[in-house]
């Protein structure tokens, strides 16, 4: 099994959309019983929140839900169980560094490699958001399957 978990600030605009559109994708390829998807927080802001209504609403449009779901902070214990962790932006990559103890960085990944994903949060633009991390999943996915499957 394979495990992703998405890292953002919150854990309740950018990650949970990584998260539940990663999930979305990996049930169109039927890949369910080889990759496992999470999301979590460098902060704990929203531990026990459901996502933004931006990203539940904005999810909601193309059919992908978020049921269940719930804000959670980042563990060290993460840094074992999951095989890639993917901070949504440069911020995000340092601060789960620092509270991972400068842990093996080898698992550590920036979602997009020439670019932030934008935090809808401030910027108000969830469809801004929704299509880079439409795009970074994909391309996540077709890693994951080189890689691993």
């Amino acid at each position: 099994m394979v495990r992703v978990l998405f890292v953002c600030l919150g854990n309740i605009c950018r990650s949970p959309m990584a998260e539940a559109v990663m999930r979305h994708v990996i049930e169109q390829e039927q890949l369910t019983d080889k990759i496992e998807v999470d999301s979590a927080a460098t902060s704990a802001w929203h531990i026990g929140a459901p996502p933004h209504k931006g990203t539940q609403q904005k999810l909601k449009e193309y059919g992908i839900s978020t049921k269940g779901m719930q804000g959670r902070q980042l563990q060290y214990a993460d840094f074992e169980q999951f095989d890639y962790i993917i901070g949504m932006d440069d911020s995000n990559i340092q601060n789960i560094r620092t509270m991972l103890g400068q842990a093996d960085s080898s698992k550590i990944f920036r979602f997009l490699h020439d670019q932030d994903v934008p935090d809808p949060y401030y910027t108000g633009d969830f469809q801004e958001t929704y299509e880079l991390v439409l795009a970074g999943c994909t391309t996540l996915l077709e890693k994951i399957k080189q890689e691993h499957l």
